[in-house]
């Protein structure tokens, strides 16, 4: 047998590739001595077939499917022609198999290119899938997959097959052979998604994001021999899927002593340093596409692969932070036309609404039913990739800004205040526009802190008041100006003393300053004193009613 084995090697060498389509499964190319082994060359054409999806050419070579030829010990007839629908019937149940891994529901910001209908997603025991999982037409031929490359690690001998040909018919033996494949996937951006070895946890109830990308594994297949003389149109065939499970019968059919698929911690993973330049041309290709979810779903994969990929975070938290933005503004409805105008708005929306009902900030899409992401999954996903690129690239200044801003919305007051603070402590003097939107998001994040947890005493308030100030003296910029003004009268609302008068003053201040703003409306500046906590007050004290009546 040592003999045989040791003759693969020079077929692996004249080849180059496997018979069928070039890029669906190829073979490495190893000095070898001259010869194979008939069970060896059999799973090779079975991997060639099940990669390319050749349904004629896999059930010829399928155990279960010969199995339904098989007449007892006579001369076994003949296969069909290609164009019966024995082909098709045989291929069904390997079909419906495969189908199981292949990603069919939306995962909103959580997808991953290739994404919903071509990501191949295994679970967490990779031993419970049939052999030709791994070297399915998904993988191999079928766009977008970058196809296979298959290389023969050894074969052996094994206890023989056994199983009956009819329910009560005697049982009869085949002599199996036990062939190790090594596959590897050559696209890291296509090939099949799993978690990461001790990733998941029984009693651990939050979402699992450990997802890896597989670049290789080590596949079992058993192989059965002297077949044609138990009635089978073949001599030989390759177990798959089993005519029959043991846990439907007491005599499993075939009963083998092994059995086929993943071996155990086989597993190789794509690395950063294994297609650095193809991670960065899918940051590339990402930023083109026109759909956030492609978008997103591209990015993922090259996290995945390399968490670290600088280039990655910056765009993958960029969008996302646009797109709870554009939630926003989809929710108030308000028309403000000039983006920069627009995008404060929006932040400000958020600062208030997250101090009160919270709903669209806590419902994800998986967890309400929905169609599309929420507001709540774009936060979900932002802040981790933030955090990670605030660890790779701490210069990046607007990064942690916004990643303070995620904090507040998300309750977490504490942490938005720190960071806050710490980009405070780091902006130079000279850069004043810089330390007054410093100030200004500071103030909001302490601002949050008391009007979430009513600590009216907390002096966090007074502070923020201060704050804000601060950051109307230092900027010359109309729009941070504004800001701040209108953030004075805000943090008025929760004072131990609530000034009444001095918010009114602010207020009026605030308006003349954004009504003078491109883009800015009466309606729009009329929707920001409607906000609940500011309306509360505006409507219950008779000072207010000239400012109310000019902006009616």
């Amino acid at each position: 047998m040592n003999r045989k084995v040791g003759m693969l090697w020079v077929l692996l060498v004249t080849l180059g590739f496997w018979p069928g389509p070039a890029d669906a499964a190829t073979v490495s190319k190893k000095t070898a001595p001259p010869k194979t082994s008939a069970s060896v060359e059999t799973v090779q054409r079975y991997v060639t077939a099940m990669a390319a999806g050749d349904k004629v050419a896999a059930g010829k070579l399928d155990f279960a499917c010969a199995y339904r030829l098989a007449d007892g010990p006579a001369a076994g007839r003949a296969f069909p022609p290609d164009t019966d629908p024995l082909y098709s019937a045989c291929w069904e149940p390997i079909a419906k198999v495969h189908a199981a891994v292949i990603q069919q529901t939306d995962q909103g910001v959580d997808t991953l290119w290739p994404g919903k209908g071509s990501l191949v997603v295994l679970g967490e025991n990779l031993t419970r899938y049939p052999p030709s999982l791994f070297v399915m037409d998904t993988l191999g031929a079928s766009p977008p997959a970058g196809g296979l490359a298959v290389d023969l690690l050894n074969s052996t001998p094994i206890h023989s097959a056994s199983f009956r040909l009819t329910e009560n018919g005697p049982v009869v033996t085949a002599p199996a052979t036990l062939v190790r494949l090594s596959v590897g996937y050559k696209d890291p951006l296509s090939s099949p998604a799993a978690y990461a070895p001790g990733s998941y946890k029984w009693t651990n109830t939050t979402k699992r994001l450990q997802r890896r990308a597989l670049k290789a594994v080590t596949v079992k297949w058993i192989v059965l021999s002297g077949l044609k003389k138990l009635g089978f149109p073949a001599d030989q065939a390759v177990l798959n899927l089993p005519v029959k499970d043991a846990s439907d019968t007491t005599q499993a059919i075939p009963f083998t002593a092994e059995a086929g698929g993943y071996e155990p911690d086989s597993s190789r993973w794509w690395m950063p340093d294994d297609a650095p330049g193809v991670l960065i041309a899918a940051v590339g290709r990402a930023a083109q596409f026109p759909e956030i979810r492609d978008r997103v779903g591209m990015l993922n994969r090259v996290l995945i692969i390399d968490p670290s990929q600088v280039e990655a975070l910056t765009l993958l938290s960029r969008d996302l932070y646009q797109a709870l933005l554009r939630v926003a503004a989809n929710t108030h409805t308000v028309a403000v036309s000039e983006p920069t105008l627009a995008m404060v708005f929006n932040e400000l929306y958020w600062n208030t609404y997250a101090q009160t009902t919270r709903w669209d900030l806590v419902l994800g899409m998986e967890m309400g039913g929905l169609s599309q992401p929420t507001a709540a999954d774009f936060l979900y996903r932002m802040i981790p990739a933030m955090r990670q690129l605030e660890k790779v690239r701490p210069q990046d200044l607007e990064n942690r800004l916004h990643l303070g801003n995620a904090y507040r919305w998300n309750m977490d007051q504490l942490a938005a205040i720190a960071m806050h603070e710490t980009l405070l402590k780091e902006v130079p003097a000279q850069r004043a526009a810089v330390r007054a939107r410093v100030l200004n998001e500071l103030a909001w994040s302490r601002i949050a802190k008391v009007a979430w947890n009513r600590t009216f005493e907390d002096p966090g308030i007074l502070q923020a008041y201060k704050e804000a100030e601060e950051a109307f003296q230092l900027t010359d910029t109309p729009l941070d100006k504004f800001v701040a003004t209108y953030t004075m009268a805000y943090s008025q609302l929760f004072m131990p003393k609530r000034d009444n008068r001095l918010i009114f003053e602010r207020l009026t201040e605030a308006k003349a300053l954004y009504l003078a703003l491109p883009g800015a409306s009466p309606d729009s500046w009329k929707y920001l004193l409607s906000h609940e906590s500011l309306k509360i007050v505006l409507d219950a004290d008779p000072i207010f009613e000239p400012l109310l009546a000019n902006s009616q």
